[in-house]
């Protein structure tokens, strides 16, 4: 299978397209230039609001006039992660994408299709004037993945739609009517700086290999989080040797299981040998606890230049201790729904920063209120103890289900028309914008759905390629039995 005998083809176009325009969270600027000059070039209406997000409509097809109007709406920025051995700058470079049997995927990045391939689509719509449908609005917003920027900017009126289409979901033949709220809490510790003494040898411990994720829709894996993996064998190593602490890092976006983090420590000379017989044996046990879902895990220790300067003794003790002890996983299942995750949370990074301060981000995950408020408390607490500094961030409501939705009903009718079997009708655990678009308008009918995605996240990130076409199909059908006003 080659990229341009991809199908469909439109979509594949728009897609592999948009691959050439950088879009890092907050950092939209060339993608917002481009969807305008798309719109301009197209003769479309064409909207923009102050955050940047853009609305582009499109007028019924003949005799489609009296349908309501139907929203499109995807995001338009992209989680920028790489493997630690790509050299790749995403406010820059083009993402490299590939086929890989019946996925796509990119070369050693993030592919974006979370949620370019919903950008695509709508472009994809945009332009294709075979297509039956109403009254059509497509909505691109910014910065969904670090703050849903453009869903808390969004002023009522800016979009006139009755009925929404979120193209942001990840599995093919589901359809999602509700998602979770989730708020974001970051510990600050305050330390300074101590001499390592002379004749110490420092040496750097990694975490690499796991394969990461999406902190809400594969928080239920039980994969390894390397921030979790990296403190369980510091805490071991620092009862048992004289350690410093010279430097930790791991992880980095709070949507994001940690897939790799690192410590470079200083310990007596005569430990080392010590220190590296006991890292093969927590590797072992490590391996073999993850060895089904994250089978190529690594621990590696290699010998550092000596390094003058650690964590003072104490924080280093509180930090550790808090980083041991903090939750990271399903905290709690639906008692609603079976197999949907309520509450979670993701011990998400660990950062060094400027003027002695380290900082631990975090985000909470739950489909009820103050389940979200007591599983933030709880993380606020372990961190308090140990003597941090806590904030919360702003939050984001979640999406209740309304099983009795009037597109739901088209939709399902629907999947089984063209494919013979039901589509699945579920709430997902990660975070969509669309609780955030009921604030603004309450009366809204919403369903989210899209084609199989996997790894987001991470560079392991993967799209099925069939999954498109019928999501295609799935969508233009929809569109084609929209109710009338």
């Amino acid at each position: 299978m080659e990229k341009k005998n991809l199908k469909p083809a439109g979509v594949f176009h728009y897609f592999e397209e948009i691959c050439q325009v950088p879009r890092p969270s907050k950092h939209e600027e060339k993608i917002i230039a481009y969807l305008k000059e798309f719109g301009q070039k197209h003769h479309l209406e064409t909207l923009s609001d102050e955050v940047g997000n853009v609305l582009i409509r499109k007028p019924a097809t003949p005799g489609m006039e009296n349908r309501k109007t139907v929203v499109l709406q995807s995001h338009v920025d992209m989680v920028c992660e790489k493997n630690n051995d790509v050299k790749h700058d995403f406010m820059t470079d083009p993402i490299q994408t590939e086929v890989d049997g019946e996925w796509l995927k990119a070369k050693g990045t993030t592919l974006g299709a979370d949620n370019g391939i919903g950008v695509a689509t709508e472009l994809a719509l945009l332009t294709d004037d075979t297509i039956e449908h109403g009254p059509l609005e497509c909505l691109f917003t910014v910065d969904e993945e670090t703050g849903l920027t453009g869903a808390f900017a969004l002023k009522e009126g800016f979009m006139t739609g009755e009925i929404l289409l979120n193209l942001d979901s990840e599995d093919e033949g589901e359809l999602f009517i509700g998602c979770a709220g989730g708020v974001d809490s970051v510990a600050e510790f305050n330390y300074h700086e101590i001499d390592v003494p002379a004749g110490y040898f420092c040496c750097k411990i990694q975490v690499k290999g796991l394969k990461g994720g999406h902190s809400g829709g594969d928080i239920h894996l039980g994969l390894g989080n390397a921030n979790k993996i990296l403190t369980r064998f510091l805490s071991l190593a620092s009862q048992k040797y004289d350690l410093y602490l010279c430097d930790i890092d791991g992880g980095n976006l709070r949507n994001a299981i940690a897939r790799e983090a690192h410590a470079i420590i200083a310990i007596p000379e005569n430990d080392k040998h010590s220190l590296r017989t006991d890292l093969n044996i927590f590797a072992a046990e490590i391996q073999n606890e993850y060895n089904v879902i994250d089978p190529d895990l690594q621990l590696i220790m290699e010998s550092e230049n000596f390094h003058a300067k650690a964590i003072d003794r104490d924080t280093t003790r509180r930090l550790l201790q808090a980083l041991y002890a903090c939750p990271h996983g399903v905290f709690a299942m639906s008692q609603d729904i079976p197999g949907l995750v309520e509450t979670s949370t993701n011990l998400a990074s660990v950062k060094m920063k400027p003027n002695h301060i380290i900082r631990i981000e975090t985000s909470q995950r739950s489909s009820t209120a103050s389940s979200k408020q007591d599983i933030a408390n709880m993380v606020r607490t372990v961190f308090e103890m140990a003597g941090a500094t806590v904030t919360f961030g702003d939050g984001y409501p979640g999406w209740k289900p309304n099983p009795h939705s009037e597109i739901l009903e088209v939709a399902t009718a629907s999947y089984k028309r063209l494919f013979g079997v039901d589509a699945k009708v579920k709430a997902i655990h990660a975070g969509l914008e669309c609780g955030l678009f009921l604030d603004k308008y309450p009366s809204l009918d919403m369903i989210s759905f899209g084609p199989t995605l996997q790894g987001v996240h991470s560079p392991d990130e993967r799209m099925l390629i069939p999954t498109v076409q019928k999501f295609w199909d799935h969508l233009l059908d929809i569109l084609k039995n929209i109710p009338t006003k």
